[in-house]
């Protein structure tokens, strides 16, 4: 049984070689110290056999603990948090001090190198105001207007894991807060990714029924966006997904990120761990699957 597992991991792997893949996380993978540490050694083993990851991490429930002691009302519109002024420094601490920080730290234990960016340094980032669907003032929520990836690319070249946290910078010189979804979308497209992958806090896309759903077409995944299928919490990261994929990225995967090694399972097994969104129309049966 191992030798088999071994053998089919190993043909992705020849496979894989040289590939760019986007990775999104957050939830677990951020709260959790064993998770964390678990990914780490994951994302040390992906680099090892040759891919080249780029990470975007997320930390919304890290912000609104930080921000609860110091009396500062949370309040949310369409699923998005209101970002006061104040709230930005508070945003800046905990995505590019705090979590950035551990996870770095989690990474050189696992033997590998990484370097934290906010999407501001060297304007890998750019940004304006999101203006919310009801005319509702978001605040300093913004909304990607350009990746430079320049930065990303000298990274990857010397070796080392870029660790994006998702804030962009303004023309007017405002920090603007970012989805990390959207922000793991356009870097992904920016840096040519061909894999875009999603840590979340659910196994993937369900079905109506509730069974996990392993491989969708684009159009079958705009097709339950559009006729309101998809669960309101996977939304962004659907969204996300076609951004992805209409913009050249190859795949898309969202998997569960409470499970260790699960993006290995993923990558590395025909069966997978999650659901894989392709580019295109659906597979042909004669089609080689998950990949």
């Amino acid at each position: 049984m191992k030798a088999e597992v071994l053998v089919q991991a190993l043909r992705y792997i020849e496979r894989f070689a040289g590939t760019r893949a986007m990775i999104r996380f957050g939830g677990a993978a951020v709260v959790r110290a064993e998770l964390r540490e678990r990914f780490a050694s994951d994302l040390r083993l992906l680099h090892a056999v040759g891919l080249r990851p780029v990470l975007v991490h997320g930390g919304g429930p890290e912000i609104t603990k930080m921000l609860d002691p110091l009396g500062e009302k949370v309040t949310f519109v369409g699923g998005l948090r209101v970002t006061e002024e104040t709230h930005v420094r508070i945003d800046d601490i905990v995505l590019s001090g705090q979590i950035s920080g551990e996870f770095i730290g989690a990474l050189a234990r696992a033997g590998a190198r990484a370097v934290g960016l906010s999407g501001k340094d060297g304007r890998l980032i750019s940004a304006r105001k999101l203006l919310s669907p009801s005319g509702a003032d978001l605040g300093y929520v913004g909304e990607v207007t350009k990746v430079e990836p320049s930065l990303v690319e000298l990274l990857l070249e010397q070796g080392y894991l870029p660790l994006i946290s998702p804030l962009g910078l303004g023309e007017d010189g405002h920090t603007y807060s970012i989805s990390a979804d959207a922000v793991a979308a356009e870097v992904s497209v920016a840096c040519r990714a061909q894999k875009l992958i999603f840590l979340t806090d659910a196994p993937g896309i369900l079905s109506t029924d509730g069974v996990l759903i392993s491989e969708l077409s684009a159009e079958e995944l705009e097709a339950r966006v559009r006729g309101g299928a998809l669960q309101e919490a996977m939304l962004p990261q659907a969204q996300a997904a076609l951004r992805a994929l209409t913009g050249g990225v190859e795949s898309v995967h969202i998997i569960d990120g409470h499970i260790p090694h699960n993006v290995v399972a993923e990558l590395f097994t025909s069966s997978g761990a999650g659901t894989m969104i392709r580019a295109g129309a659906p597979r042909n049966e004669d089609e080689v699957a998950r990949g």
